[in-house]
């Protein structure tokens, strides 16, 4: 993939009256973008796009965070997946699909630098934070600040894409501003072992029922089988594991659902993980030719294939626990592990009272929010807000239809809430998200229908845009 390095000159060359106007409105000011995670840099790709100037801040390296390891912009802190890739079957995989379609700069690295993971779009880490870096380093209407942001912008259209750490002074400036406190919860990072030491001869290469991926050959994970004993004897040393000891004020965070840590998971019931992250179906361990009680599985983390991380597998254990526990997996007795399970609080506004349809800070509208701390969960749910809060703050007006997987996270976000709804909590995108489809659908069908309307709506918004420019 080579990035266009001119292509922004060659818009503003062009200096057509769409052009012209914008740049009258911003008056050559550029949009300040706080945050270089996945959110943020979207963002700036799409302002460029659209020939606007942004600069882009990052405390990094200057404050390190708790869950970062490098400088490097759109850093993967946990899983190296972007989750499945299947546009007609999956929400995520529609997603994935909109946001090639609209230009996304994260899914243009996220594909040059996928590995073998079936149906899923996993991604050298590495390559991929290197990728993002590289292509808005090259970008002339990109300035990189490496410093950290305390201060809300009093003037100017700016972007706060800060993610899920965000924390201290400008924590404390949202919470003035918005009158309200920011709600968190706890988000755990799964280990990654080193491929040379998983035992071959016990485990085996194999993808659920064989399903190869795009980059794939339908035997990209590698899975470790437990017999009934051996899975009852793991539940009960989770469940007996010593723990990270909470603060006071931190026992009372609640779990996000969809990334529960595993020993969280055990003590909902003996059953849970193996109709979890556990569960053996679509798998045949070769040595028996019977499907195994329960499996847990590894996915490549790396394109040398050294890094192997263990699926679903987020913990909130001590470190020599974990060691201790995970290697009673059959396959892993002597695992070398290059990163242990970590754990960090998330922040994120109250999104649906505070943000307007173009996610605007009502109270502040030269502010917009994008990414994790809008309540969207997952890596392409965070760029694809980054990717709408850029269009917006570049001047376009409509907003993607709601039939769309943009339009059903953005109305997720800044929607009305049902008073019996519940506090606001944060949320992958699914079907559930998405308007009723005319007519009658069941199962995979339904989705196929929802996937087919999204992209059709989705190609009309896009032609629309495209002929306002």
């Amino acid at each position: 993939m080579a990035f266009n390095r001119t292509a922004s000159a060659r818009w503003q060359g062009a200096a057509g009256p769409g052009y012209k106007a914008l740049m009258a409105s911003f008056g050559n000011t550029p949009v300040m973008v706080i945050g270089g995670g996945l959110a943020g840099a979207e963002a700036c790709w799409q302002l460029a796009r659209r020939g606007v100037r942004s600069v882009l801040h990052e405390m990094r390296p200057e404050t390190p965070t708790p869950a970062h390891k490098t400088q490097k912009l759109a850093e993967l802190v946990c899983s190296n997946s972007f989750r499945s890739d299947d546009a007609g079957h999956n929400a995520v995989g529609l997603l994935h699909e909109e946001m090639r379609r609209a230009d996304s700069l994260v899914m243009a690295c996220a594909d040059r630098t996928r590995l073998p993971a079936g149906g899923a779009l996993a991604v050298d880490r590495e390559g991929f934070a290197d990728a993002v870096t590289a292509a808005l380093e090259a970008e002339p209407l990109v300035a990189i600040e490496r410093r950290r942001i305390d201060r809300l912008p009093e003037s100017g259209a700016a972007i706060v894409a800060t993610g899920p750490l965000t924390d201290g002074a400008l924590a404390e400036a949202i919470q003035v501003l918005t009158g309200r406190e920011a709600l968190a919860f706890f988000d755990a990072i799964a280990p990654i072992v080193y491929a040379d030491s998983i035992d071959l001869d016990t485990a085996w290469f194999q993808s659920r029922y064989d399903k190869p991926g795009p980059a794939g050959s339908g035997a990209d994970y590698v899975n470790c089988p437990l017999d009934e004993a051996g899975y009852d004897a793991f539940i009960q040393a989770l469940l007996e594991a010593n723990r990270i000891e909470f603060k006071e004020w931190e026992a009372l965070t609640p779990w996000f659902e969809g990334c529960l840590p595993v020993e969280v998971m055990a003590a909902r019931g003996p059953e849970t993980l193996r109709f979890g992250p556990m569960k053996p179906v679509g798998l045949t361990d070769p040595r028996t030719g019977r499907r195994p009680h329960a499996v847990v599985q590894l996915r490549r983390d790396n394109a040398l294939g050294t890094l192997y991380n263990i699926v679903g597998f987020q913990t909130k254990l001590r470190h020599a626990e974990q060691t201790r526990v995970f290697r009673m997996v059959p396959g892993l007795e002597n695992a070398k592990f290059a990163r242990l399970g970590g754990i960090h609080r998330n922040s994120f506004i109250d999104a649906p009272a505070l943000l307007d349809g173009q996610l605007r800070l009502k109270a502040a509208p030269h502010l917009r929010f994008a990414g994790q701390i809008t309540g969207v969960e997952g890596y392409v749910e965070s760029a694809a807000i980054g990717l709408l809060a850029g269009r917006f703050a570049a001047g376009e007006t409509d907003a993607p239809p709601a039939t769309t997987a943009f339009g059903a996270l953005l109305a997720h976000i800044t929607g009305p809430r049902p008073e019996a709804a519940g506090a606001y909590q944060p949320m992958n995108v699914n079907f559930g998200l998405f308007p009723p489809l005319d007519g009658r659908f069941r199962g995979r069908e339904r989705k196929r229908a929802h996937a087919a309307r999204a992209l059709a709506d989705l190609d009309r918004w896009l032609d629309g845009r495209r002929e306002a420019a």
